[in-house]
């Protein structure tokens, strides 16, 4: 993975900001790329200067870039957005034994729990797309997914009786939710949920609330594969994303979006991989199977939530590109590339909106 110009001082001008992201849960094969942030030839924008941040949080480094009339304002409101994702993490958070999303966990096949607004709100979401996707997006995965952990780390097929016994922990129909009492109820002992699938995509658009009520209009939040954008840069018509290529992602991108009030997320396996007795499996699990996904792709989704892209595109990558692309359709706003190495070559799969979605070219195109 390439990583441009993270040395930048948080108040530096730059041409350009390029970077691709990784993160621990999944890899997504894309470059961020600000395109002409802050030229010589580029609007003031009403004397609003450029900053950019980034805190680890949620496995992964989360970037705040934001435009704001002085260093003092950006760095209260960058902190604010970067408290309220921590505050997130520290509610969905698998890997902290002490989240509220353990603590639920803790007490499956028991009586309904009480959560707060945020974890209802998430889960909820959750549960739709599941309905949706036909059972393909599943938050109850959790059992499986510690299970090809240690396959990855062991480069170990999990064994064949264990497999089943998470399997069977897994079904989305188990998590009962009572919005007017704000509780969930997981019906069967041993559940485990895994918000890994959209949670950072929430997180996103949560700090650009956050963001927006410091009265920040501009600013984008990035965080592995999933981007969230409010208002463009001063004097640009949105903020520039190139998708990487599948095959080779040094290259530079083929395609380059125009992202304004919207989300893009790409979900793919260019790193979060193993290879077992030659054959390639993903990162992503099938819930219906119990096994982790083969072959090479990547999915592109872009809408108007964080939330809606990030469990979309985690749906899409499931589904395949047939089923996938009919969920694309039928959700508003919604648009999706889906590119697959083949034998013959890198193909490509795109929803009736795509052809939509706004573009542009490289900056050394745009002349």
């Amino acid at each position: 993975m390439r990583i441009e110009n993270l040395k930048t001082p948080a108040n530096a001008r730059s041409p350009i900001f390029n970077f691709q992201f990784c993160c621990s849960a999944f890899i997504a094969a894309l470059c961020l790329a600000v395109g002409r942030l802050l030229d010589a030839a580029e609007p003031a924008g009403a004397g609003l200067q450029r900053f950019q941040f980034a805190q680890p949080h949620m496995g992964t480094l989360y970037r705040i870039v934001l435009y704001a009339p002085d260093e003092e304002t950006a760095k209260q409101a960058s902190g604010q957005a970067f408290t309220r994702i921590a505050q997130l993490d520290a509610c969905m958070s698998d890997y902290k034994p002490d989240s509220e999303l353990m603590r639920l966990c803790e007490k499956a096949g028991g009586e309904a729990v009480p959560v707060s607004a945020e974890l209802f709100y998430i889960l909820k979401e959750s549960v739709a797309l599941s309905r949706a996707s036909n059972g393909a997006f599943d938050v109850s995965i959790g059992p499986l997914v510690r299970l090809w952990r240690i396959a990855r780390r062991n480069r170990e097929m999990p064994p064949a009786e264990m497999l089943a016994a998470a399997k069977a922990l897994v079904g989305y129909e188990k998590i009962i939710l009572d919005e007017p009492a704000r509780t969930v109820r997981l019906l069967q002992k041993g559940m485990q949920l895994d918000l890994g699938g959209i949670g950072k995509g929430y997180a996103g658009d949560e700090a650009i609330a956050v963001l927006k009520k410091q009265g920040i209009e501009r600013a984008l939040v990035v965080a592995g594969g999933e981007v969230v954008a409010s208002g463009p840069p001063p004097g640009l018509a949105g903020w520039t994303v190139g998708l990487a290529p599948l095959e080779d992602s040094e290259q530079a991108p083929a395609i380059y979006l125009l992202l304004r009030d919207a989300a893009v997320s790409t979900h793919g396996d260019a790193e979060q991989h193993v290879d077992i007795a030659g054959v390639r499996y993903s990162h992503h699990i099938d819930p219906k199977t119990g096994l982790a996904l083969t072959g090479h792709g990547s999915v592109s989704v872009v809408a108007p939530r964080g939330t809606i892209t990030d469990g979309l595109g985690t749906a899409v990558t499931l589904l395949g590109p047939e089923a996938g692309l009919k969920l694309v359709d039928a959700t508003p706003n919604a648009a999706a590339l889906i590119l697959k190495a083949t034998e013959k070559g890198e193909q490509a799969f795109e929803s009736q909106r795509w052809k939509d979605v706004p573009k542009t070219k490289a900056k050394d195109e745009q002349k």
